[in-house]
């Protein structure tokens, strides 16, 4: 080596790792996350109608349904040794209708089976239409022009056959639901009667005695939430508005959803209503 010539030195540098933190921050992070979302949930149930959070805490207390348990204030469940009350609250809406439109399926059949395998109604069964609607479960009693009546014309007296199924539908409305039921009349635009009884008067008279049919069978009047008239304000056919098919008598249970619409007692057979 020259004089000039100077020696290489090589350095090596080792990095060092940083030290481990750990997982403790996920932790709290998670529990803040966790907070927040409590927080805001809280907020949105306070804002919410009395009748909506007892539904919310029936729901999570006990089950869809609705139905909550309820003790005094400072009385533990296990330490009573009884059977705890209970607190119906109204069930939430999403939840009932989608049951109720199955119990109703389920009902239209048996109504359907049944009026197929009883005797004594002829064609009539074939003129009674069993559906479940956006209103509820609808069953209605509609005269055809080569079939039979359900009344006599210009008549609110029922036909024997088409008493025979009114009972039993009742029967098994009675059997299977306790829903609330609208009983409808409805005819055609044919110009009926004087200005004392017109269309208006049949159609309420022909749907008081399909109610008076279902009693018969043992429907509570307190089931009946409505009678109502149209005359031929809601045509089945608006096309042709002298169709027998207009003429008909409706059977209705609403959803309860729809409910708050028809509460009450028994209307009074106003035309129209």
């Amino acid at each position: 080596m020259g004089k000039d010539q100077r020696p290489i030195i090589i350095k090596k540098v080792i990095k060092k790792g940083h030290a481990h933190h750990g997982g403790s921050w996920k932790v709290a992070y998670a529990d803040f996350v966790t907070a927040m979302m409590a927080f805001f949930m809280v907020m949105w149930i306070l804002g919410m109608d009395e009748e909506t959070r007892k539904s919310i805490e029936g729901y999570f207390a006990a089950n869809p349904v609705g139905v909550v348990q309820g003790f005094a204030s400072g009385v533990s469940p296990v330490s009573r040794g009884t059977t705890p009350t209970v607190a119906r609250v109204q069930p939430l809406k999403f939840v009932s209708r989608s049951a109720e439109e199955g119990e109703f399926r389920t009902l239209a059949s048996k109504i359907e089976a049944r009026l197929e395998g009883s005797d004594g109604l002829g064609s009539i069964a074939a003129q009674i239409e069993v559906v479940v609607t956006e209103e509820g479960l609808r069953i209605e009693l509609i005269e055809s022009k080569d079939g039979e009546t359900f009344f006599a014309f210009g008549s609110a007296v029922l036909e024997p056959a088409a008493m025979r199924a009114l009972r039993i539908i009742g029967a098994q409305l009675k059997e299977s639901s306790k829903s609330p039921i609208v009983v409808e009349g409805h005819t055609d635009s044919a110009p009926f009667g004087s200005a004392g009884y017109s269309n208006w008067e049949l159609s309420s008279d022909r749907a008081q005695a399909a109610r008076r049919a279902l009693a018969s069978v043992g429907i509570s009047s307190s089931r009946i939430q409505h009678i109502r008239g149209y005359a031929d304000q809601r045509l089945r056919e608006p096309d042709k508005p002298l169709s027998p098919s207009n003429r008909r008598t409706s059977i209705l249970l609403p959803f309860s959803s729809d409910m708050p619409d028809i509460q009450g007692g028994q209307a009074a057979p106003t035309p129209g209503t």
